[in-house]
This record gives structure tokens, sequence and C-alpha cells, in this order.
């Protein structure tokens, strides 16, 4: 019995809802109508497409009138029961629409046109009904070539397993084919080729030979050249004798790092990385959905346990997702993943071309795939049948989405853990402070790593105090103290890691004599030089102009660059040490495709000596000949209006100081610094984790953040800065007459950024203790945000990782 009702989430463009609209099903589209599918339907005066989340019987109130689907635009369903069950969660979670949570879980999908393929399976039972199939047999058809009748016969055989229906995404990259051939199926055609041969054709007497073993096979040209070592003369000929036909096959584009990786061995595991690789496979063979947190000191050998879980879970006939915080970390770590797991790896990230990305995705859902690796996005990987879930680095920020839906990577991925009844790792030297207290309570399994692997030591740190570097002589970004011990690293041919969080030339430029700062007006910002394309430049909007050699406000021409920059250190380093090989690594120098993983592999290969960088230098990297690691400024974050600042710091300096001495010389880490008695840096100077983590938990408490406080940040904003003061004032006093008294509300006021991009933001902050106690009136506020007309904007965060 088929339903007559199907639950349908629209794509309404002005105003969005979560509530599914009931839509009648019509006679002819009965039995193919399923849960996962697109459809078109009317709504208002206009047709447009939504999702069958539901399927029922039930007629709505008699006093409701119900419109019908007008059509199904899919033969297979696009959205699997995890994927629409993650999509419900998760628009509650992060207080987004449930259609802006579908976009982003399927991004390639729900911006495509779709074709398929049809591949008849050996049980296809041929009849006058199923006739036409014959001929679509590996033929690529669309949806318009059909009947309502032939859909569902399709629909119906794909159930019974008669056919299999596959999916080809075709947006305006289309599908990338190279040039193949099939072997014909008449072995007669070939045998009566054979007898009429002449004796010194022997390309073509060996091309038979081979047509006759392989009948009906498709082979690329490569591949068959490859295969017989046979000219393209002798393929031509084989086309005009029909032993032959020309094929344009699809090609696959795959990520050069996971292209042919050098066969790595298992390293063998030490007693503390024994016992954490046993505790996660004990959960993996039980099928029991378990957070643990993985504290290890760099350099304790995280990465292998994860590889080492992975292959046994992968062996066990189950696949995994490997999740790293950002394009910075995904090429070394690739080329690892693709060591031990060879073509069964596919890489999810933005550095990827979108072609390559399409085809990566494809792979996935087609189940060629064992193991996926790749940054925030790809925690919605279309893997089945998930056995083991690593987050690496789990503290890191950038796991935070910071446009609509504003989810967090790690969350997704401890749902999809507990939905696959799988294992999940959150490995970090440094556990961000909310992970940490949740292992305390022992909602997380903490395992310990507190050895380095190889028996190598943590690096020496030295505070050096920049107050006094800096008295009495000229400016400059390097101590006496960092200058001899880089000196010392050239003259024995060893590797320095140098780290600055910033990118530019300089920090802003300044007139002397009145003070005016060149601001972008979308966001009313300072913008940074850069002298390579001779611009001002705003790092949020990516506003542009030329840098003033006259002051528009006073006339001066006293214009001074202030604050210092990747690219002023690296001319710096040109001055003060001509010999030294520096390579340069911010977002202005890994723009161009593969440029970063290409600097990575020079500087592993020993062609420079220096590595200068912003934040993607102090994170994953492993190269063995790194002894000394200078941080040039240690105080950039902790002037932030921001509780995480202190705790950001130590995370920082933490990890670039574990960059260096992991092979057998042992390493020096040189932190300057304004700032040398704060906390963070002391105790990043012990590498005491466990002090700072009490240190900094007190600090929470009396200050009534996370974890003792759960946190919620609503965003306004609109065009009209007035506007947005009097309507987030607005709804400050409305959350005061709905809340309860033991909330805190905060606010409003306006955002560290108050201009972005052309719009005013303000932010109304709250802190309560039951993580779930606020949400229905909330997601009331989202609702009637939508009836104010305008600009105006409503944001809600849950525990944001960052107020900037």
């Amino acid at each position: 019995m088929n339903s007559s009702y199907a639950q349908v989430i629209v794509d309404v463009p002005t105003q969005q809802t979560n509530q599914p609209y009931t839509y009648a099903i019509p006679t002819d589209l009965l039995d193919l109508v399923q849960v996962g599918m697109r459809v078109k339907v009317p709504f208002g005066k206009r047709d447009l497409m939504g999702f069958v989340v539901d399927l029922t019987d039930q007629k709505p109130a008699d006093n409701v009138q119900i419109k019908a689907i007008q059509s199904v635009m899919d033969l297979v369903p696009v959205l699997n029961a995890e994927l629409l069950a993650l999509s419900a969660q998760l628009a509650q979670d992060v207080f987004a629409f449930r259609i802006s949570v579908l976009k982003t879980i399927l991004p390639n999908a729900l911006s495509a046109t779709y074709q398929y393929l049809i591949q008849l399976q050996p049980t296809f039972r041929l009849n006058d009904d199923s006739q036409f199939l014959q001929a679509l047999d590996q033929q690529v058809v669309q949806l318009t070539d059909f009947t309502s009748r032939q859909r569902r016969l399709i629909s119906t055989l794909h159930q019974q397993g008669q056919l299999t229906v596959e999916m080809l995404i075709q947006d305006r990259l289309g599908v990338k084919t190279q040039r193949a051939y099939q072997i014909t199926a008449d072995d007669d055609l070939l045998v009566q080729a054979q007898q009429q041969l002449r004796a010194n054709a022997h390309q073509q007497a060996q091309l038979l030979a081979f047509a006759r073993q392989n009948l009906g096979q498709v082979f690329t040209q490569k591949e068959l050249v490859e295969m017989t070592d046979l000219s393209s003369a002798t393929l031509r000929a084989g086309v005009s004798k029909e032993w032959l036909q020309v094929l344009a096959v699809e090609k696959l584009r795959r990520p050069l790092e996971t292209l042919n990786p050098d066969r790595e061995a298992n390293l063998t595991l030490n007693d503390q990385q024994k016992q954490a690789f046993e505790q996660i496979i004990t959960a993996h063979q039980s099928h029991t959905y378990q957070p643990f947190l993985l504290e290890g000191i760099t350099g304790s050998g995280k990465t292998e346990v994860y590889l080492q879980a992975a292959q046994q879970v992968v062996q066990d006939g189950r696949t995994v997702l490997f999740l790293v915080p950002e394009i910075a970390l995904t090429p070394q770590m690739i080329r690892r993943v693709s060591a031990r797991f060879g073509p069964s790896v596919a890489v999810l990230h933005s550095g990827l071309s979108e072609g390559e990305r399409y085809d990566e995705w494809r792979r996935i859902q087609r189940g060629d795939v064992k193991v996926v690796v790749g940054a925030r996005s790809a925690v919605f990987a279309p893997l089945t049948n998930i056995g083991l879930i690593i987050v690496d680095e789990e503290h890191e920020v950038s796991y935070q989405q910071q446009d609509n839906p504003r989810y967090n990577a790690r969350q997704v991925a401890l749902w999809r853990g507990e939905y696959h009844q799988a294992p999940v790792i959150l490995g970090s030297a440094t556990p961000s402070l909310e992970s940490r207290a949740r292992a305390q309570k022992g909602l997380y399994q903490l395992l310990m790593l507190t050895k380095r692997a190889g028996d190598a030591h943590l690096p020496t740190v030295q505070v050096v105090d920049m107050r006094e570097s800096l008295a009495g002589s000229q400016e400059t970004n390097f101590s006496p103290e960092l200058k001899q011990k880089i000196i010392e690293r050239l003259q024995a041919h060893q590797q320095v890691v140098l780290l600055l969080n910033r990118r530019g030339f300089s920090s802003f430029v300044m007139c002397r004599d009145c003070g005016y700062v060149p601001r972008d007006p979308n966001c009313n910002l300072a913008m940074t030089l850069h002298l390579d394309s001779h611009c001002l430049k705003c790092h949020y909007c990516g506003y542009q102009t030329a840098i003033p050699h006259r002051c528009p406000q006073c006339q001066s021409n006293r214009i001074r660059y202030y604050g210092t920059g990747t690219e002023k250190v690296a001319m710096e380093l040109e001055k003060i040490l001509p010999e030294a090989r520096v390579i340069r690594l911010d977002q202005d120098t890994t723009r161009k495709k593969g440029s970063l993983a290409k600097a990575l592999q020079d500087f592993g290969q020993q062609k420079a000596d220096i590595l200068l960088g912003t934040q993607m230098v102090a994170k994953g990297l492993d190269f063995p000949n790194v002894t000394l690691v200078g941080v040039l400024n240690a105080d950039t974050a902790l002037g932030l209006p921001d509780f995480h600042a202190s705790e950001r710091t130590f995370q920082l300096l933490t990890q670039v100081s574990g960059r260096a001495g992991r092979g057998q010389t042992a390493g020096e880490v040189v932190v300057q610094t304004f700032n040398p008695e704060h906390y963070a840096i002391t105790f990043a100077q012990k590498h005491d984790y466990e002090g700072f983590y009490r240190y900094e938990m007190r600090l929470r408490q009396i200050g009534q953040y996370p974890p003792y406080y759960y946190t919620i940040q609503i965003q306004t904003s609109d065009l009209d800065e007035n506007v947005v003061a009097v309507h987030t004032a607005q709804i400050t006093r409305w959350l005061k007459s709905q809340l309860n008294r033991d909330v805190i509300i905060l606010g409003p006021s306006p955002q560290p950024i108050a201009k972005l991009k052309k719009r005013y933001y303000f932010q109304i902050l709250l802190k309560f203790k039951k993580p779930h106690e606020n949400d229905e009136l909330l997601q009331d506020l989202i609702q009637r945000a939508q009836q104010i007309k305008g600009n105006f904007q409503v944001n809600i965060v849950r525990n944001p990782l960052t107020f900037m």
C-alpha cells in the first residue's frame, strides 16, 4: 500500500521555515515518490523545488487545502536516512533553516542538473514493459527521457536489484572524458579475421589474440597501449574492421597528493600508543559509540595511532572519516594516509579544483572509497558503514563554520559517530578546555601519550623579553639571541621555522603628523600594506586601494609603515642573512593551486633553510631536520577582546614549539614577547598543559565562562547603523521579559569588528547553565526576525569559538 501524502521541505528563498508542507501524491506518481527525493511543488504562485522528508497516509485537517506534487526530479533518492536525520538535528542545534543545512550537506548535488547511468544486472528479466531498457544499458540518460510509467518501472526494478541507477551530477564542469575502446563480443568475427589475416600483420594478430581473451571489455587507449604495446594505427585498423568500437569514458580528476604515494610500513607502537590503539579497536569491534580524547604531546605519535586504528577498521570492512582542521595540514597528512591505503582514499577540501572536488564526492558516493581525508566540510562526506571518525587538532577554531549554517565539524563528527555506533577520536596536544572538562567528567574517555615517539625529547624553550632587546636600539623583528641561534643552525646545515601570526608587509599605514590611518570604506578597518602588489588591502572583504604618498587629511608626506608582516620579515632576513634560503608561507604566497604542497615538499627536501609563515606553520608539520623554532611575536592574540585569547596563545606556542627536535637532534625554541610574565607564555615555556588547564579553568569559573556556562551569541546586522541599534535594543528588552532570571544577558553592544562589508554588527551574549533550556525561545526569535522588513538580519551562534 503506497502512502497518499508527502511531507516536503520547500526551498522558499524569502520566508524560510523548518516546517514541512503536506502535498498529495498524484496517482501516476504513487509508487515513484520516495523519501530523500527532490520534487517540484506549487508554492503560492510559484513552482519550487523541495525535498521529501516523510510519507504518510494521514490526511490533514478537512479545512486545509492540499496541493499536489507536480513532478519527481529524481529516479533514486539523493539523501539517505542518515543525512535526512542529520539535517533535522543540525537545523535545531545551530538555529538554521533545514533547507540551508541540506544545501551545505550536498553542495554539488543541489546546484546541479542530474543525469543517470543505467546498468542492467544479471537478474534483469526482459518483457514487453521493460523492452525499452535493453537499448539503454550502460547509457547516460535524463529524467525527461521517460514517461511516468517508465519511471515507475525503473524505480521498481532498481528496488528489486534488476538494474542499478547511478546519479551523475552534470554541473557546468561536465564530466571529463578520455578515449577508450570496447572490444566486440562477437568471437566468430574475430576467429574469421584471424584466419584471413596476412602472415606479416604481426600487430593486428596480437590485437586479435588480446581481443579474444577480453570479449566485450572496455579499455582506455592508455591502458591498451601499455598492455599490448600496439600502435595507434593498429587500433584505428581494429575500429575500421569492427573489432573495436571507440568510446568516450569518464576520467576521474584526482588530487595530485593522492597519486602514486610511496608505500609506507607501519611503525612500531610504544606501550602508550599500543594501549590507546587497543581501547579504540575494542570500541570499534563491539560497535560502541565512544568519544576518545587522545591527548598527546607534540611528536608523541598520535598520527600513527590514527593510521593503525584506521587500518584495522578498514580490514574489518567498515569506512573511516579523517578530519584535519585546515588545508595547510592536508598535504602531509594525505600523503601519509595514501601511503597506507593507496587508491581507496578520497580527499575533500576547498584547495581542490571544482572538478576534483566533484569527482572525489562521486567516488565516495559510489562506494569506491574506504577512507576520506579532509577539512571541515568533509564531515558531510557521503560515506556509509562508518567504523571510525578521527578529528585531528580537535581544539582548532577552523572547525567552526563562520557562515550560515554555523555548524562545528567536531560536533557533527560526534553525531555521526553515535549514529553509526562507532568510536570518535578527538586528538590534540592542547585540547580545548571544553573537551578536557568533558573527559574529566567521564563523558569522553581520556587517552594520554606523554612521551615523544622514537625517544626524542621536547625542545627547550627560551623566552626573550623584547622590551629589553629593543631598548635603545633600532626597530627589528629579531632579538640578538634569536639571530645568533639562526646563524648557528645555518652553519650546521639544520633548518629553522619562524612564526609570525600575521601576513602582509606591515600592519597599517599612518600619517606621522596628524595620525590619519587609511581605512576600508566597507569595514572601517585599518588596511594591511602589501608591497608585492603595491596596495593597501582589507583582509576581511578584499577591498584594496593604492598606497598613499601624501596624507589625504593634512597633505603631509610623512606617511609611515607600522607593525610587521611576513613580507617585511622576509626582507629583513635577506638583509641580515643574505645567504639564507627562505620559503615564505602565508595566504598570499599559497593562493595558487598546489603552491602550499610544493613549498612544504621543497622544505622537506631541504631546498630552503628557513620556513617563515603564519599560523599554518604551527601545526602538524613534521620535518626531522628542524632544530630551531622562533616565535617572532607571541603577543598577537593576547590583546584580542575574547575570553579564548590566553588559550589560543598557549595552544599556538605549544603547537609551534612541537615542530622542533622531531628527529635525532635536540630542538630549541625562542619565544619573543613583550609580556614574558603572562601565564599563557610561562606555561607554554614548560610544555605544561595540565598546569595551564587548571589555572585557566579557575579564571573561567570566576568569569562565568565556558565550560562552566553555556553561551549563545546573537548577532544582528543591517546596512544602517541606527536601524540595527534600535532593533537590537528591542530584542534585548524582549529577551529580558522572556528568559529566566538566572540567565546572564550581556549587551547589546557593537561587535569588536563593528562594520564589515558595508554592514554594521551588534551582538547580545547569553550565559546559562542548562545546554538547551532556551532553544525554543531562540527558534521563536529567528522566526520573528524574518517579519522585520528591510536589510535587518539575525544570526544565533551556539557556544561561539570567538566573539570577534
